[in-house]
């Protein structure tokens, strides 16, 4: 990018406004992502005549890449610009959507999947970090990463209509199609809109042994908890994948205290604050990640809901992130410490969460299922706006990349993790409970009550664990997150903030 392209330091962008509208489409599009294909899944595991055994290979191949390459991509930003990467990022997706949707076969959709995943990483974290570098007023930033934390909590679902509607009316392929034309508005939007703030590159050489010891270890335990949901807590290479991973991960650290131009400086992630919202907001992501798939499954299969029936039925959630980051998180983030923001976020969605424990086969959607989402996407979407801002937020220019890396990966990991936990929580609670009451079913339709009876057994199982696991969210965020109320346009990292960030606007020195 030309320096002219760049825009100056200390002048707001003119363009800021139209900027967040690419980013924003951009993300929508990564998120959309992540739920459309699973609800393709099926008919395109016939089409292409993929195993049972082989067709998590769909989901687990953008994951690993995703995954694992999130921090190198939020450093590529920093060094080789945040727009560039962006856009670039765009036109990888796109081409990679393009490959999926046209696979003749098993190794071309996996091929495909693992290079959406390449180019996510380098997508998100430039999405992110231009955000934190273009909005720099606080109450302008709480706005914006308002519409963006709705988009980020509230995308998913909305993928669940879309890949219904794609999957029922028209062709599994379409749900990788309808990526390219988000891609090619975002980046030409992109291209002439963002102008990024001049001076606030890290041009510092690429610490290639934190980017391969960060990678093979993201890796490692992303496979690991993925590996664990289909083979099991106790199969050896699921053992092994966890221990490598520890062992990789600790390296890095190593590595990362030593070296000159770290890929990850510690000064990063060892702030208070900050350290509390990648935390916190990983057990968050644990808990919704397993709800989402509990919820499709008992929609689909125990009430008998079509796709496109199941999308709109989680519609109350949306909603509720929506008005929960748009309306309460943007209001209050410049009145209130954002550990009251969070804290009693999470909370609110514990209570949600609760509800949904009491589910039964003939439990009444408007009574139970829609009071509970409502509550569950309030309390998240409250408390993931100032997530998204604060883990930006004062961190030099030349971090903001990185440091937006460590969001997405937080969440990454966090979606493993949940899908492999809750799974096997859920998994184990179904078994035990079938052979308890199986022996007393005599015909077939007691049988198949008993089965249905057990999902759901083993789904309340797993949702008790998840109103934990955001309670314990809660107590992360209330204890840890120690940053004050944004005021003016000066933005602190946290309350007593590192000594090599000062509390100024994120933009170029």
């Amino acid at each position: 990018m030309s320096r002219t392209a760049d825009k100056a330091p200390g002048v707001p962008d003119a363009g800021r406004w139209k900027a967040l509208v690419f980013i924003a489409l951009a993300q929508l599009m990564v998120v959309l992502d992540s739920t459309i294909v699973n609800i393709a899944l099926p008919s395109a595991q016939q089409d292409l005549g993929i195993s049972d055994g082989n067709r998590q290979w769909v989901v687990t191949a953008y994951a690993l890449a995703f995954g694992g390459l999130l921090l190198f991509g939020g450093r590529i930003a920093d060094l080789w610009g945040r727009k560039r990467t962006f856009v670039t990022g765009l036109a990888g997706f796109a081409a990679a959507s393009a490959l999926g949707g046209a696979a003749t076969n098993e190794a071309m959709m996996f091929g495909s999947r693992a290079l959406q995943g390449v180019f996510g990483a380098l997508l998100a974290p430039a999405a992110l970090s231009l955000l934190a570098v273009m909005f720099t007023d606080a109450k302008e930033r709480a706005k914006a990463f308002g519409i963006y934390g709705a988009i980020a909590g509230g995308g998913a679902a909305v993928g669940l209509i879309l890949g219904g509607f794609l999957t029922e009316y028209l062709d599994w392929r379409w749900t990788f199609f309808v990526n390219i034309p988000f891609a090619v508005v975002a980046a030409a939007g992109a291209w002439f809109v963002i102008h990024e703030p001049e001076g606030g590159r890290n041009r510092s050489p690429l610490d290639i042994p934190g980017v391969i010891l960060s990678t093979l270890g993201l890796v490692a335990l992303v496979y690991g908890f993925t590996r664990a949901e289909s083979a099991g807590w106790s199969d050896g290479l699921t053992i092994g994948m966890f221990v490598g991973a520890a062992v990789l991960l600790l390296a890095f650290v190593l590595v990362e205290a030593r070296v000159k131009s770290p890929l990850l400086p510690l000064r990063v992630v060892t702030d208070r604050s900050r350290g509390g919202i990648y935390l916190s907001l990983g057990l968050a992501i644990i808990a919704m990640f397993g709800l989402f798939l509990f919820l499709t499954y008992y929609l689909q299969i125990v009430k008998g809901y079509s796709p496109v029936k199941t999308g709109f039925a989680f519609l109350p959630m949306v909603a509720g992130m929506i008005t929960g980051s748009t309306q309460i998180g943007t209001r209050l983030m410049t009145r209130v410490a954002p550990r009251l923001l969070m804290g009693p976020g999470f909370l609110v969605a514990a209570v949600g969460m609760l509800l949904l424990t009491q589910l039964e086969i003939g439990t009444s959607y408007a009574a139970v299922l829609l009071p509970g989402m409502l509550l569950l996407g309030l309390g998240m979407g409250t408390a993931f706006m100032p997530a998204m801002s604060l883990a930006t937020q004062g961190v030099e220019p030349r971090d903001a990349g990185v440091a937006s890396a460590m969001v997405n990966t937080s969440q990454q990991v966090g979606g493993a993790i949940g899908t492999a936990l809750l799974n096997t929580i859920a998994a184990s609670a179904t078994t035990s409970y079938i052979a308890d009451h199986l022996g007393s079913a005599a015909t077939r339709p007691q049988q198949q009550l008993v089965q249905l009876e057990g999902m759901v057994q083993g789904y309340t199982s797993a949702i008790w664990f998840a109103v934990g696991i955001l309670v314990v969210a809660a107590v992360i965020a209330l204890t840890f997150v120690n940053a004050g109320r944004p005021g003016g346009t000066a933005v602190a990292g946290s309350a007593d903030a590192a000594e090599d960030e000062v509390p100024v606007p994120v933009i170029a020195h």
